[in-house]
């Protein structure tokens, strides 16, 4: 794809991962493993996101049970996506030295046997403290899964690979929030979060006993000073850093947005019960099958296009979502979930493409801006709730929205300046 299409440099675009051949062992769809390898990393999602956002869906019962605000119980997720931001960078680290099925097992390991214990919080602070826990248990699985699919994968299935990931990441959010609304509906919120932990429990062992052993990884160091140069390489390539950025931007939006919708679900004109507010996570769906055709729309519109489209996907859906209207704010959902996974899947995809070299710290250091943008957007989004109903939350989500395009568009330029400068030196 040439780089004018895509926003990346010719620099970036001459380091790309080596072309597929013949004699490429490496696992392409229909391939022996590759539906193990789908399968497995799928359910590795799905335990990941079920975890990750188990409270989500239970703030205003958590809100009443604990006798505190919305801000304040909006902490129980931010704690856990906190977590994972501040430790996915070390984590990747030992998953270069270990090796990334090793890591992601360890992690899961953890976070499930945390998960066990949070419904047993005796104060909301015990139970921010769990989850804080658990989201840097579960810091070892998002970018350790995509070094494993850039090392394990065919170039050429990578984009479609992680987009499969990031549709197990959808399915584990919506049925994490699906089960325990209509779980708490009935038993309380305790006992939903202790359904889901023992699902993670389930997902774990399949994960472990299904996904290949790895034959392209090759050890590296955890020496400080290697991660250290490692890291600033990174963050010195224009490209990676902004797709970091355009990946903390699209889940302010989303955290923002699926933290507080239960909360305006619960007034009036909606005043609908927990197990009704927990079944419009089913919208998560949609986000399935965006990500799973991640690779289809880059292909067709290149990633700049796929960028631009997914981003006025989300803010169609954060203006439709105003209405005080039910069917229109399940419209705004589909159009904000349908944006966010596609954009999320081309960010996270090019990230891994991008990087040749310390992919997990490529990796770690996209999922660490894309987990404090989830964290910004659950606090900020439910304290732009508390002062201004959800048109604050929305305005909250068309900045981050505009941030998207303005990148995107900052890119672009930088490519054409540079491609210009190319064309010049070899006339």
């Amino acid at each position: 794809m040439p780089s004018a299409d895509t926003g990346a440099s010719t620099v970036v675009a001459a380091s790309l991962p080596v072309p597929d051949s013949e004699s490429d062992s490496r696992l392409t769809p229909g391939g022996p493993g590759y539906r193990r390898m789908s399968f497995a990393l799928f359910l590795a999602g799905v335990a990941t996101f079920a975890l990750l956002y188990s409270t989500q869906a239970l703030l205003p019962l958590i809100s009443s049970g604990f006798a505190v605000s919305a801000s304040a119980a909006s902490w129980t997720v931010a704690a856990a996506t906190g977590g994972l931001a501040l430790f996915v960078l070390p984590m990747s680290a030992l998953s270069e030295r270990f090796g990334r099925r090793t890591v992601m097992t360890a992690s899961l390991v953890v976070a499930v046997s945390i998960g066990v214990v949070v419904p047993f919080a005796p104060s909301l602070g015990a139970l921010v403290a769990l989850r804080f826990l658990q989201g840097a248990a579960l810091a070892g699985l998002p970018a350790s899964a995509t070094a494993y699919l850039a090392e394990e994968v065919r170039p050429k299935a990578l984009v479609t690979a992680i987009g499969l990931f990031v549709a197990g990441n959808s399915v584990g959010g919506m049925s994490g929030r699906v089960i325990t609304g209509w779980v708490a509906q009935e038993w309380g919120w305790r006992v939903a979060v202790g359904v889901i932990g023992v699902i993670a429990v389930g997902c774990a062992v399949a994960f472990r006993l299904l996904l290949p052993a790895p034959r392209h990884f090759t050890p590296g160091s955890l020496r400080p000073r290697v991660l250290a140069r490692t890291v600033r390489d990174h963050l010195a390539n224009p490209l990676l850093c902004r797709l970091y950025a355009i990946g903390a931007l699209f889940m302010t939006v989303f955290g923002g947005v699926y933290t507080v919708i239960g909360y305006r679900l619960t007034e009036a004109p909606f005043s609908l019960p927990q197990g009704l507010i927990g079944s419009i996570f089913l919208v998560y769906l949609v986000g399935t099958v965006s990500a799973s055709t991640a690779g289809r729309l880059v292909g067709r519109l290149g990633r700049r296009g796929a960028l631009y489209l997914a981003g006025g996907t989300t803010a169609a859906g954060l203006l439709v979502s105003l209405a005080d209207s039910l069917p229109l704010v399940l419209l705004g959902l589909v159009l904000i979930t349908a944006g966010f996974f596609a954009g999320h899947a081309v960010a996270s995809s090019s990230v891994s493409k991008t990087a040749t070299t310390g992919r997990a710290q490529a990796s770690a250091l996209y999922q660490s801006a894309y987990y404090i943008g989830s964290s910004t957007g659950s606090t900020v989004g439910a304290m732009a709730f508390h002062a201004g109903g959800w048109a604050g939350t929305v305005g909250v989500g068309l900045l981050a929205v505009a941030g998207v395009v303005t990148i995107t568009v900052l890119g672009s330029r930088a490519a054409r300046v540079e491609r210009r400068g190319v064309e010049a030196a070899a006339v």
